[in-house]
């Protein structure tokens, strides 16, 4: 059996391309296809493989900086990519991916991280940071992402099968596609301790500092609390303007690296978390390092936080405005040592990378016991009385 795996691209190393790495494991021989690849060759090593088949994009200028500007292309890009040879197709998809054109004779499963949420409820953010949200160019990019909205409509039906890597996309893929979806929980990389470290006296937030991660509603309500501190780990357009209406009790320590940034996680009193993410990797990875999650009760932080009973592992906010945020961060001050550490690390040992492999290839060979019993019921000749 000939595997093709198809990403939308390859520029940076970040959830998606967790998944795609825990893919390429259980299809090590797989072909991988993507719109472009700038990754160096270690990363790629990382990842699982050495080389892979891009499209007209790889040619274009600018692409890391300015890739969103090439959108109303990357449709026309995905669908020349030449599959007809391989017998089984599973795209990962956050924008186009899932668009590769496939024959009745293969099977296509798309591992849809979210339908492109810059094109449907973030539209308005997008247009808003890209400085397209008023006067000509505005109209214009309206119109390149209706018609993007009706491009990823139309290649919606193009899978013979759906996973998702949350119930709340699960919803997503339901009210845009119409087409139901099997969820399979996203691999994280969970810590490598052996034991929870005793919290120290910081609470962290730890995002890319642009508007609709939504730091600066978490920095206001720390200045709310001055006798509380607070961590920012992450850089971004927003890093200047959040720095200077922070409080002195709110330190901003920057890019930081992976293993700074699990260490802040390991000795957080908790993780501060104020987005509306689809599943939301980084709220495992603070809970496997033994860090209690408040977040905002929406989206997929209701699914990777336990949040009520015996063995709870944080607590949610209503709504990402600082008064909420500091009214969560008081009650949990308030009960912090009925929520155990250990339990927020067995928590999070439920989404580990052995686990997602498991459920995919379980999933994917079902897919194809589907397939192949469906094509051979055509095949067989009607009778004529």
């Amino acid at each position: 059996m000939r595997v093709a795996v198809v990403h939308d691209w390859l520029y940076t190393i970040g959830g998606a391309e967790q998944v795609l790495r825990e893919i390429l494991a259980c299809y090590p021989d797989a072909d991988v296809f993507t719109l472009f690849d700038l990754l160096s060759v270690e990363e790629r090593w990382k990842l699982g493989f050495e080389k892979s088949r891009t499209s007209f994009l790889q040619k274009l200028p600018m692409l890391a900086r300015y890739h969103r500007s090439y959108l109303p292309l990357m449709g026309i890009a995905i669908e020349q990519f030449d599959l007809s040879s391989y017998d089984l197709v599973i795209s990962s998809s956050y924008a186009v991916a899932k668009g590769v054109i496939t024959g009745p004779d293969q099977l296509h499963v798309a591992y849809v991280h979210s339908p492109m949420r810059y094109a449907w409820d973030l539209q308005h953010v997008y247009l808003k940071e890209s400085g397209y949200d008023t006067g000509l160019k505005s109209v214009i990019a309206r119109s390149i992402l209706h018609r993007m909205r009706l491009w990823d409509v139309r290649t919606a039906h193009g899978p013979d099968a759906i996973f998702t890597n949350s119930q709340f996309v699960a919803r997503r893929v339901k009210k845009i596609y119409g087409r139901d979806a099997r969820v399979i929980y996203p691999p994280v990389t969970l810590s490598s301790r052996d034991t929870a470290l005793p919290a120290g006296n910081h609470f962290l937030a730890a995002s890319r500092l642009v508007p609709y991660k939504r730091i600066e509603p978490i920095v206001r309500a720390f200045n709310a609390m001055p006798d509380l501190k607070l961590v920012v780990a992450g850089d971004g357009p927003e890093a200047g303007r959040l720095k200077k209406l922070a409080g002195p009790n709110v330190n901003f320590a920057g890019f930081v690296s992976d293993r700074r940034l699990r260490e802040l996680m390991a000795t957080a009193r908790a993780f501060v978390f104020a987005a509306e993410e689809d599943f939301g990797i980084v709220l495992v990875e603070a809970q496997s390092e033994g860090a209690p999650v408040l977040a905002l009760g929406r989206g997929g932080a209701r699914e990777s936080i336990a949040a009520g009973g015996p063995h709870a592992t944080g607590m949610y906010f209503e709504s990402p405005d600082p008064a909420s945020i500091a009214d969560c961060v008081r009650s949990f001050v308030a009960r912090e040592t009925a929520i155990s550490r250990a339990d927020c690390r067995q928590h999070a040992a439920f989404f580990s990378a052995e686990r997602f492999r498991r459920q995919l290839v379980s999933a994917v060979n079902e897919e194809l016991e589907h397939f192949h019993a469906g094509r051979q019921r055509r095949s067989l000749p009607r009778l004529v009385a």
